[in-house]
C-alpha cells in the first residue's frame, strides 16, 4: 500500500554466544563458500530461543526470528516485551546501526533513532556544538541545524548550559538535549528506545507531547519502546509485543499491554519461599463460594490466604501487607493487617495463616497484580517483598442487582455502594 511507511518481512538476528562475529575461521570459509555456491548460510538452521532464564544448551542464539510487521504514514508503533525481548535490537536493525541475519527492511524516507542516552555525544565538546555532531551523525545539514537551533536549546531546557562541556551534564540533561536534536530532525521515521525513563515527569510529559505533534500534527511516524504502560498507552496508536525474540501479539494497544501484562507475571508461584528467618509455605485465592480461584466476581466476597512460618531463632511481630495493582502497574488499593491493628507474633517454628476477607469486592472486572510485603515491626525491617506476585482476575457480576453490568472505563476501579432515591416535587 501506498501509505506503508516501513514494511519488515521475516527479520531474524542471530548471535553466536561468547564470541565476536562467527568466531572462527572455519566458520567463516563455512559460510563463504555456501554464499559463492547460491546455498543457505548453514547457522540460521541451528540456534536456541533467546530464553534469557534458561542455560545455554546450544552454541547460537537467535535474538530475533521471523519479525514481520508494516508500519503506515502516522502511526505510532509501540514495542513492548520483557527484558531481553529484542525490542532493543530490532530497533537497531529498523535503524540500521546493524544488519540482520535474514530478512528484509523496506522504509521511505529518513530515519532518525534515539537508542541510548548520549549517543552521538562527545564529553568534552559543548552542549550547542554537539548539537551540531549529533546533527550531522542523525543526518541533518548544518544549515538545518543553524535554522533550528534556538528552538532545540530551548525545547531541551539547557539553556543555561549550552556552551557548558556534556562531561559536565547530567545524564537527564544529556537525554533532553539529544531527544531535542531528534525531534527537531524531522524525519519520516523516529525510532526512540526507552531514553524518556532517565527524564524528569515534566520533560516526559513535554516529550510525549511533542511525539504526538510530530504524528499527529505531522504525519510522521514513530516507533517507541518502552516498559512504561502508561505512555505507551498515552502515545501508541498500535503495539508489537515481543517474546524471547519472536512476535506473539500485534494489533490494538489496550489488548497488547493486556497480553503483555498478563504473560509478565509468572501463575506458578514456586513455594515455599524462605527469606529472612521466615517461609511462606503456603498462598491461595478463594472465591464467594469458598473454592480454590484465581480471582474474585464483582460485588461478591472472597478472600486471601498466606501461611507464614517463623524459622528464625526468636519471636517476630509480623506486618503482612497486600497490595492490588491495576493492568498499567498503578497502586489501586493496600490491604494491610496494620491499618487495622491486628499485632501478629510469630514465635519460633510456628506458622500463621493471614487470611484477608473481601467482604464484597468493589474492583471492577479486569487483571490485577497482588504484591506481598512482610515486615519485622519490632526492627522495622522489611523481611520479604514482591510486587508481582500473584495474578488476580476479576470478572463481572450483578452489583446492582439490576442485571446491569459495571464498566472500568466509565465507573472507575472502585464502584461506589450507593442507591438512588427518587421524589416527586
Amino acid at each position: 500500500m501506498s501509505d506503508v511507511i516501513l514494511k519488515a518481512e521475516g527479520i531474524s538476528k542471530q548471535y553466536r554466544l561468547g564470541v565476536v562475529g562467527t568466531g572462527t575461521l572455519s566458520h567463516d570459509l563455512n559460510r563463504f563458500w555456501h554464499q559463492i555456491r547460491g546455498k543457505e548460510d548453514p547457522y540460521t538452521k541451528i540456534g536456541a530461543v533467546n530464553d534469557r532464564s534458561s542455560k545455554a544448551s546450544e552454541e547460537y542464539v537467535w535474538a530475533l526470528r521471523d519479525i514481520n510487521f508494516e508500519v503506515k504514514q502516522g502511526e505510532v508503533l509501540g514495542i513492548i516485551g520483557k527484558n531481553g525481548a529484542g525490542k532493543s535490537t530490532l530497533l537497531k536493525i529498523l535503524s540500521r546501526v546493524t544488519g540482520p541475519t535474514t530478512g528484509s527492511i523496506k522504509t521511505k524516507g529518513r530515519i532518525a533513532s534515539l537508542l541510548e542516552v548520549g549517543t552521538g555525544f562527545h564529553p568534552e565538546l559543548t552542549g550547542r556544538e554537539n548539537i551540531y555532531l549529533n546533527g550531522a551523525i542523525l543526518g541533518m545539514t548544518k544549515a538545518e541545524v543553524n535554522d533550528k537551533i534556538d528552538e532545540i536549546i530551548e525545547f531541551s531546557g539547557c539553556a543555561m548550559y549550552v556552551d557548558t562541556p556534556t562531561k559536565r551534564y547530567s545524564s537527564g540533561m544529556r537525554v533532553r538535549l539529544a531527544f531535542a536534536v531528534a525531534a527537531h530532525l524531522e524525519p519520516e521515521i523516529l525510532v526512540i528506545d526507552e531514553v524518556l525513563a532517565v527524564g524528569d515527569a515534566e520533560f516526559q510529559k513535554k516529550a510525549i507531547g511533542k511525539m504526538q505533534d510530530i504524528s499527529q500534527g505531522e504525519g510522521r511516524t514513530v516507533l517507541f519502546v518502552s516498559h512504561n504502560m502508561e505512555s505507551v498507552q498515552q502515545l501508541c496508536t498500535r503495539c508489537l509485543v515481543l517474546e524471547n525474540g519472536t512476535s506473539v501479539f500485534e494489533g490494538n494497544v489496550e489488548q497488547a499491554i493486556s497480553y503483555y501484562l498478563s504473560n509478565k507475571i509468572e501463575n506458578n508461584i514456586n513455594l515455599p519461599i524462605n527469606v529472612n528467618g521466615i517461609s511462606i509455605i503456603d498462598y491461595y485465592i478463594r472465591d464467594f463460594t469458598g473454592n480454590k480461584s484465581k480471582g474474585f466476581l464483582l460485588g461478591e466476597k472472597g478472600s486471601l490466604h498466606l501461611f507464614v512460618k517463623n524459622t528464625s531463632n526468636f519471636k517476630i511481630n509480623v506486618n503482612a501487607r497486600l497490595q492490588i495493582f491495576n493492568s498499567k502497574e498503578v497502586l489501586i488499593t493496600t490491604l494491610n493487617t496494620y491499618h487495622v491493628n491486628k499485632n501478629i507474633n510469630i514465635s519460633q517454628n510456628v506458622t500463621m495463616e493471614f487470611q484477608c476477607e473481601i467482604y464484597k469486592n468493589q474492583i471492577t472486572s479486569g487483571s490485577y497484580i497482588i504484591g506481598v510485603q512482610l515486615m519485622d515491626l519490632t526492627n522495622k525491617k522489611i523481611l520479604y517483598q514482591n510486587d508481582n506476585f500473584d495474578k488476580l482476575e476479576i470478572t463481572n457480576g450483578d452489583y446492582y442487582n439490576t442485571g446491569k453490568l459495571p464498566n472500568s472505563k466509565n465507573t472507575g476501579f472502585f464502584i461506589s455502594n450507593h442507591d438512588w432515591i427518587i421524589n416527586k416535587v
